[in-house]
């Protein structure tokens, strides 16, 4: 073992990175050589990303960035998202460190087209999807397995089907691996929070005089919590418009906003216990006060749920991987491969509650005050017109302890937010079970031209429990009381054992037999299929053009695709009546198939020549004919193709480029998703002037002449003009659902680059290409900004786009009860538009210093734009290096990685230094964010920028004995803190914790340490 690692570094072989222990971050270079083959692959089976041809010299005209075994175990991430999100060029998508919005599973967005774009693949064959978008689950990659990580650029849908406009990830995996290899490794905060434990034991065979292999991995992980609460960037939630502590309008105590029961008129609580006109002046909403009256003004003290959420989710995964082959005879190799995997992730927000639901409320209630009885008394019947009370004082009197079909009952309407707190927390566990399996047989069938046959089958189960969420329907019904003779106090409809709520006391006075007839949980089962079959003949047809050496290579095939999805909801997620739970969860369900023929060609036209060291050419085409499983069984044919080549002039230098059409289908979700009513990003509402504290916006009057006008045919109550309140906690409802109808998108990709090898510098090698990728007839939804804009830049009641926005009935906003509040429509069409371009640059080196070997690595990406158009009358967003509720993950302009390694004997030593250049908030010009003192923090802080982030990861690797090495990680070395924007500024998925944790990293220093043992 004395020469181990260094012998591993300077057998390094410059044309892929998977070789390269001493620069082992990345390289963009032809996916594999003649001699990586050998060395990495010994059977028959040749994965190439990019290209069916099973040719080991087969050089790529489309670049690939490779993350090696090497730089996997250097960084020792745990699992498969967080390695990709950090690569430049990719942006960060759903995974461990989103909590509002994760599903439980974890993607891959490549180039910031989506993650539904890309493919992510198992040795180049597709894997069962774990929802009803089609898109694979990172969590169940076993990393423990993986050898290299190839991601291609651009169009793959030639290669590989549907959905790779954006281009593939492939994970490919050790193959005929002989021996054990243990390896347990545990990752902890400096602050002492966040454990990550894992523990992989994988052992592997070959038997009858080497003609089968069998291998085994089991691994296991589980990872703790990291709340917000825990670190000083988030303990409480800033308003990144006023730099105010701030947070939800759901709140404790209560808040209400009334409107008329006789004239269904928008109506406010009066001014403190009075009936004066003069205080009648303040609309808006009113909180209680801890002494049982209402607030004197319109501001009330929003709900802090920072504390609650977290910046690592909890985790714990079992997962195993089995693989076998046996050689009967040189034309006949069976293999087999099998993946189990069993996960389940948690997400914890802050406690349930009435989201501003409508509530009738008997004034009888005895947990009413007077001070509180008088105030909804007081409630304007006239607004704006002329002062008159709901009820006289007599009259109000009176209703104190009438029942009803007394003639003094009364009872009034109001909109209620009330956050439980009582109840704590609201958690969701989305447990998923995963197989896949495949079967398949290979061999020659000439010396130069063999065959591959496969089928393989899939199923992935998500169950996600709900806990912790209280039922609007119940707090509804709690609020209708009689008093009873024997000065108890009942419901009106006692079904369900219905227990009078407390909702006008302080936190607390909700008691636990009252929890109990609140709460309850749920359930959402997604069950996925993927049933495939593909069949090519590949090689070379033993001719050669007159000018090369190399036969030209070819692939022909078949492939055979169907897929199917389903979420079963009960009867409360179906509902929707939980309360915070985003809307209802109705059933869906619906599948689709796709017969595909398959050809590729790679011709060698020119090789050791003058000037021409060699030229390849290479084309590809795919049909593909879909089938929709529905009414009509509507179907669409697709044609995808590619060409591309590469020249190399000189030994050492080689130019290569590459063009394709691809094509997206719609998938499941997109098809079948009924019309329904959820949740957006929305921090602002061009109606209202009632900010997230209840106070009035500054320098914002209330809404007159044709702003008036539209704000009331969105359904805003007349009364509520002058008091709309903005979106709650920056997030507004929006209905929108599939479309049967929609058909695929298009792409149109280039890429041309050059590879560098020069002999006069031993050790170096450099990669630098130019990608462009444009998409017609995306399947896309408006981004929030596109609604508002299409509606407010061209202000009338006859305008469609403004008519469409359906409001809050009661107070006029975009937030409320989903029954009554459409929001904003975000539809599905393909009428979009997508594009990107830029930059990748790779430069390798290794240098022998005698004491030491030293692998310099650089991998950088510029990009140049990414654009997003919904409709053709819309903007033309541009999100390269911006932020905002529209630029939902943050896509900086400039990333790099740089790894610096050096080797010794025993001994490596490997500093990882990642950069994420500045990024802007998208509006700062035209509608600047907070820039001054936050409070809480004492400082100043611009949240229209976020400069620059670097960041440091150390890592030393020693060989302790012949079998046993021992790998130390400091990650976020000089415990680096993420930049502080605010908790409303963006999309909250992303925007979480007054930060971005995908991208910044709120964990601060942390330390893992992993054992191996291999024999």
């Amino acid at each position: 073992m004395k020469n181990g690692y260094r012998g591993r570094l300077m057998a390094s072989t410059l044309l892929i990175t998977a070789a390269l222990a001493a620069s082992p971050a990345y390289a963009q270079v032809e996916p594999q050589s003649e001699e990586t083959v050998s060395e990495e692959t010994s059977t028959s089976d040749i994965i190439v990303t990019g290209s069916l041809i099973r040719n080991p010299n087969l050089v790529a005209s489309a670049p690939v960035t490779v993350v090696s075994e090497d730089e996997i175990e250097l960084r020792q991430t745990n699992v498969a998202e967080q390695l990709l999100r950090e690569l430049p060029g990719v942006v960060p998508s759903i995974g461990s460190s989103v909590n509002n919005g994760n599903g439980g599973a974890s993607f891959v967005n490549l180039r910031g087209l989506g993650s539904n774009r890309n493919v992510v693949l198992l040795d180049g064959v597709r894997i069962t999807p774990a929802e009803l978008q089609g898109r694979f689950d990172l969590n169940n990659v076993p990393l423990a397995l993986v050898q290299r990580v190839d991601v291609l650029t651009g169009g793959a849908s030639t290669t590989y089907g549907a959905d790779a406009v954006a281009g593939v990830v492939n994970f490919i995996t050790r193959s005929d691996f002989a021996g054990v290899d243990i390896q347990a490794s545990n990752q902890i905060t400096e602050r002492g929070d966040g454990n990550v434990f894992r523990l992989d034991a994988t052992i592997g065979a070959n038997f009858d005089d080497g003609r089968g292999n069998a291998v085994l991995s089991i691994g296991y992980q589980s990872s703790d919590a990291v709340y917000q609460g825990a670190r000083d960037v988030s303990l409480s939630a800033i308003d990144s418009f006023t730099g105010a502590i701030s947070g939800s309008g759901t709140t404790v105590p209560s808040r209400f906003t009334g409107v008329n029961p006789l004239f269904a008129d928008s109506i406010t609580a009066n001014c403190g216990e009075g009936f004066t006109v003069a205080c009648n002046a303040v609309q808006g909403n009113r909180q209680i006060t801890n002494d049982g009256g209402f607030r004197t003004n319109g501001t009330f003290d929003p709900y802090n749920f920072n504390p609650f959420n977290i910046f690592q989710t909890p985790f714990e995964r079992y997962n195993m991987y089995a693989a076998a082959n046996y050689e009967i005879s040189p034309a006949v190799e069976v293999y087999t491969r099998g993946i189990f995997s069993k996960n389940t992730v948690s997400t914890i927000i802050a406690p349930s509650g009435a989201f501003s639901i409508p509530v009738t409320i008997s004034l009888n209630n005895p947990y009413l005050s007077t001070a509180q009885r008088n105030a909804f008394c007081a409630f304007d019947t006239n607004p704006g017109v002329g002062y008159t009370p709901y009820l006289t004082q007599a009259q109000c009197d009176a209703a104190a302890t009438a029942n009803p079909g007394d003639a003094g009952y009364q009872t009034v309407s109001t909109s209620l937010s009330r956050r439980a707190t009582e109840v704590g927390p609201r958690t969701s566990d989305f447990t998923t079970t995963l197989f896949d399996y495949r079967l398949g047989v290979r061999g020659a069938i000439t010396s130069s031209i063999s065959y591959d046959l496969f089928g393989a089958y899939g199923e992935s189960e998500n169950i996600q429990t709900q806990q912790g969420y209280t039922l609007n329907s119940r707090m509804a019904q709690s609020l209708l009381v009689t008093r009873n003779a024997d000065g108890t106090v009942s419901c009106q409809n006692e079904a369900n054992g219905c227990v009078p709520v407390n909702v006008f006391g302080p936190e607390g006075s909700i008691t636990p037999e009252a929890i109990d007839f609140l709460s309850a949980n749920s359930q959402i089962l997604v069950r996925t299929t993927l049933a495939q079959a593909r069949g090519t003949i590949s090689g070379d047809f033993g001719v050669t053009s007159p000018f090369a050496s190399e036969a030209i290579g070819f692939a022909i095939g078949g492939e055979y695709r169907k897929y199917t999805a389903s979420q079963q909801s009960d009867l409360l997620s179906q509902s929707g009546d939980l309360g915070g739970a985003g809307g209802a969860a109705p059933n869906i369900s619906g599948g689709y198939h796709v017969a595909e023929a398959i050809g590729e060609v790679n011709v060698p036209l020119v090789s050791a020549r003058p000037f021409f060291e060699s030229l390849t050419l290479e084309a590809g085409l795919r049909y593909s004919s879909y089938g929709i499983d529905a009414v009509g069984d509507p179907s669409f044919d697709a044609t995808t193709w590619k060409v591309g080549g590469s020249w190399e002039p000189i030994v050492g230098v080689m130019l290569r480029g590459n063009y394709s059409h691809a094509v997206r289908a719609p998938n499941i979700s997109e098809l079948f998703d009924p019309v329904n009513t959820t949740l957006t990003n929305l921090s602002d509402d061009p109606c209202a002037n009632i900010d997230a504290s209840g106070g009035q916006i500054a320098g914002r009057p209330a809404p007159t002449g044709a702003l008036r006008d539209v704000c009331i045919a969105q359904g805003a109550p007349v009364g509520a003009i002058g008091s709309i309140p903005v979106p709650n906690a920056g997030q507004a409802n929006n209905t929108g659902g599939g479309n049967i109808a929609l058909k695929p998108e298009t792409s149109n990709s280039w890429t041309v680059g050059a590879v560098f090898t020069p002999r006069a510098l031993p050790g170096f090698s450099a990669s630098i290409d130019y990608y462009h990728i444009k998409i017609e007839d995306a399947i896309t939804q408006p981004a929030p900004g596109d609604a508002i804009d299409a509606c407010f830049t061209e202000l009338s009641v006859t305008n469609p786009a403004c008519l469409a926005i359906r409001r809050n009935p009661i107070d006029g906003s975009l937030s409320g009860d989903y029954a009554t509040t459409p929001g904003l429509p975000l539809a599905l069409s393909n009428l979009g538009k997508l594009r990107t371009d830029g930059i990748d640059l790779v430069v390798n080196y290794t240098r022998d210093l005698g004491f030491a070997s030293l692998g310099l690595n650089f991998n950088g990406n510029w990009t140049n734009r990414s654009e997003f158009q919904a409709v053709p009358t819309g903007l033309n967003r541009e999100c390269v290096g911006l932020y905002s509720e529209n630029c939902a993950s943050i896509q900086p302009e400039f990333s790099w990685s740089q790894r610096t390694t050096l080797s010794f004997d025993d001994v490596d030593v490997s500093l990882l230094w990642r950069h994420i250049d500045t990024v802007r908030y998208e509006f700062a010009d035209s509608d600047p964010a907070f820039e001054g003192v936050v409070p809480a923090y004492d400082r100043e802080f611009n949240f229209n920028k976020i400069n620059a982030y670097d960041i440091f990861d150390l890592t030393t690797r020693l060989a302790v004995t012949e079998n046993f090495s021992l790998t130390l990680v400091a990650q976020n070395l000089f415990d680096k803190k993420p930049p502080l924007v605010g908790n409303s500024i963006g999309s909250t998925s992303y925007n979480s914790g007054n930060t971005y944790p995908s991208t910044y990293d709120a964990l601060g220093r942390r330390f893992t340490a992993t054992a191996r043992i291999s024999f």
